[in-house]
């Protein structure tokens, strides 16, 4: 697995902003891949191909039917748009002890397909402590590698693990190289929306040292 390299691919943004009178926090990830739009649209939307690179789903996946992903958040599918004119889309709600929302997009490009997520939580929902010890890489370093999971499904090399085969990764000088760079992305993220950079700093250790259960 080439980690620096996926590390390098994303790129990562968060902001806080204004949405209907509420200030909400915006987290963004994006990825260019060498496939097709139909091809990533299917691997991002059937029940099949979606448990082998990020984690079991049940439920209808339709708008207005709900989702239940295996020891994980659930939801609502709010919007679908299926890919037409080069694009394609769909809305969820991201539930797990509150509600957040998720936007998947996509647009061609050619022989690549551009991957934007957006996660979108009203601040006010965002538990105090969390946000202060962690800062976006709470949430942004699981977006991380359910990214690299995707890439090494549309590669042809796999991405999904069992539970206990991913705490053995993580255990590994891959898998920790993976969540130090990973956190640490988050750090730069926060520092460019306006964190001070000590403080981001110890923000993303204290996400490495989670994802790992090891010191910073």
């Amino acid at each position: 697995m080439n980690v620096t390299g996926q590390l390098g691919a994303v790129t990562r943004g968060w902001r806080r902003e204004e949405r209907d009178g509420e200030l909400v926090l915006v987290q963004t990830l994006s990825q260019t891949f060498p496939s097709l739009l139909d091809e990533v649209w299917d691997a991002v939307t059937s029940p099949d191909r979606i448990a082998r690179w990020f984690m079991p789903v049940s439920g209808e996946l339709r708008v207005g039917g709900r989702y239940q992903f295996e020891g994980n958040a659930g939801g609502e599918v709010l919007e679908c748009e299926p890919p037409s004119e080069g694009s394609a889309r769909y809305r969820v709600t991201w539930e797990m002890g509150g509600v957040s929302w998720v936007t998947v997009r996509l647009e061609s490009a050619g022989e690549q397909t551009r991957f934007d997520l957006e996660h979108v939580a009203r601040e006010d929902d965002v538990p105090a402590e969390m946000a202060a010890t962690f800062g976006p890489g709470a949430t942004g370093v699981g977006w991380e590698g359910g990214l690299l999971g995707l890439a090494l499904h549309l590669s042809g090399r796999g991405g999904s693990m069992t539970p206990a085969e991913l705490m053995a990764w993580v255990a590994t000088d891959e898998g920790r190289a993976f969540h130090r760079g990973a956190a640490d992305a988050w750090g730069r993220a926060a520092v460019a929306a306006g964190t001070e950079p000590d403080l981001a700093q110890r923000q993303a250790d204290a996400t490495y040292a989670f994802y790992t259960g090891t010191g910073g």
